[in-house]
This record gives structure tokens, sequence and C-alpha cells, in this order.
């Protein structure tokens, strides 16, 4: 039984048929079946039912499968041991973080890691809805914290970092706030709702939360979205810890909308499972899950 053998396995699952999984690994169809059969072959026990056109898990193939997933995640986590271990200091590291997290905590980190790799350019990007899924598949960042929404977990590795809380909020003098009455859908239509843009380029488009049938502006950030709800011009949804001084003032008040309660957010750190690891990626990978959960919304209103 052999690594290789393993993934192919796992190519085969994923993309649902021999001739995709040998496309997707770059090699002949006639070198995958031949490998599966060595595979089966070794372990006594067929690991796919052949008879319909799609090759389907027999039930020990199943139960071999789950297992070889993890095999291949530690693999996987041992190469990029490995690969960061012998690895030089990098040029530079990219992180992507979703807007809806702060970025205080991130600070204390790049101040710790610059002042440990002084020749590492660290950049730190702020994106909305599926702007670092996007970044972190194309190359472009090495490190996220975002969503799981979407993210294909078999490429990645993904830590629960964080939860944030998502309230409706508009200002007391606007209309839906006139009283705390459940507003149903149908009279929410009648008012602005202020949604945030996605800040991928398409391929990786998000929503979440949209009224259906109602009136919209976007805009393209969190602090504009605050100021636009501040002058009365709409109501959407708001991280708590963004709006907090808001709330306690007054200055915004929370909506008793149909269907849009009060959402938890759970966020991620995120990396590519075939990606190079270097060492100060790996340094602020580390850094990260020493302040995992520690956000004070983790322990607000569960």
């Amino acid at each position: 039984m052999t690594y290789e053998q393993l993934v192919m396995l796992n190519a085969i699952v994923t993309e649902g048929t021999f001739r995709a999984a040998a496309e997707q690994l770059n090699k002949s169809q006639s070198a995958i079946s031949h490998m599966i059969k060595k595979l089966e072959n070794e372990i006594d026990f067929s690991l796919f039912s052949r008879e319909a056109y799609r090759p389907k898990l027999t039930p020990s193939g199943e139960v071999f499968y789950r297992q070889a997933t993890r095999v291949i995640q530690q693999m996987q986590q041992l190469g990029n041991l490995a690969k960061s271990l012998r690895a030089k200091q990098e040029a530079q590291v990219f992180l992507a973080v979703t807007a809806t997290y702060p970025l205080q905590p991130f600070l204390k980190i790049v101040s710790d890691v610059t002042i440990e790799y002084p020749m590492t350019h660290v950049r730190l990007s702020r994106e909305s809805m599926g702007g670092p899924l996007e970044r972190l598949l194309r190359d472009d960042a090495n490190i996220i914290i975002a969503a799981l929404d979407d993210v294909p977990v078999d490429q990645v590795e993904a830590i629960p970092f964080a939860q944030v809380t998502i309230v409706p909020v508009a200002h007391p003098k606007y209309g839906p706030a006139d009283s705390e009455h459940l507003k149903t859908i149908s009279e929410m239509q009648s008012y602005t709702q202020v949604v945030v843009s996605d800040s991928s380029s398409g391929a990786f488009e998000q929503s979440r939360d949209l009224l259906p049938g109602g009136l919209r502006w976007t805009v393209s950030d969190f602090a504009a979205k605050k100021e636009v709800l501040l002058a009365q011009m709409g109501w959407g949804g708001m991280p708590r810890h963004l709006v907090a001084e808001e709330l306690e003032q007054g200055k915004l008040v929370e909506l008793n909308v149909e269907g849009y309660p009060p959402r938890h957010s759970q966020l991620y750190q995120i990396r590519r499972r075939d990606s190079e690891v270097g060492i100060v990626a790996q340094s602020i990978w580390q850094h990260l899950l020493s302040i995992s959960g520690h956000f004070p919304e983790n322990n607000a209103e569960e």
C-alpha cells in the first residue's frame, strides 16, 4: 500500500470517475485502474462496485476511504512541516482577513513576526464575502481568516478561530425601528437594505442575509455601511463589535426582522494543504493558533 495509491483512490471518489481522476492527476486511466486493482489485491477486498457507469464505494470501501483521507491529510501536514523546516525566510507573506473580524489581534502578531523576521514583508488585506477564499485558491494569500462557505474542505486545512455575531440594525428614527414588533419580509421590502459588496472577482461570489425583493444599496466596506445607517438612509446587518458603541449610546438599535435573527458566524484560520509553507508563514500560523477562541464575542450570547 502506497501514498500514491491512496491519492488515486481519493481522486476517483472526489472526481466521480476513473477518467476524471486520471485527468486530475495527469496520469493514464489504465495506470489508475492498475494501481487501484493492485491495492484491492493487497487488502483482499473490493473498494469499488463497478456495475454502474460511475464507480461506487463498497461498504468496506467506504470505511477504508474514510481512514485513507485522514492518512492523506496527515501526510500532507508532514510534508508541509518538512518544507518549513528546510525553508528559508520568505520575501513576502500574504494574509487575507474577512472584514467581519477586527484587525487588532493581527497587529500584535504582525509586529512580533516582523521583529523576528525583519526581511519578510507581511501584507495584510481586508476582504469581504468570497474575497479571502478567492485569494487563497488563486495562491494570492498564504493564510486567510474566513467562514467555510463554499470552501473545498478537502483542499485546505481549516481550524476554528473565532465567532462573530451579525445583527440587523438601523438608526432609531429610521422606519423599521419605530417599534419592537416583528417586521415581516413584506414590510421590510419598502425600506433600503445596505449591503457590503463582495471583494471577489465573481468566481467565488457569495451573498448572505439578502432580503428578497427589497430595495438595496451596495457599499464597499462596513465603515461606509455604518455611515449610511447613521445617516438614517437604510438598515442592514453589522458585526456587533463594530457597532457596540453606537448600540450602547442609542445611535443605532437592533431590529426585529422576520428570518433575520442575530447570526453567529464561525470563522476559521485556513491555508492550502498543497502550498509551500515557509518559516514565516508557519510562525504566523502558530501565532494565530495561540489566539484562536480569544475574541470576546466567543463568550457572548451563547
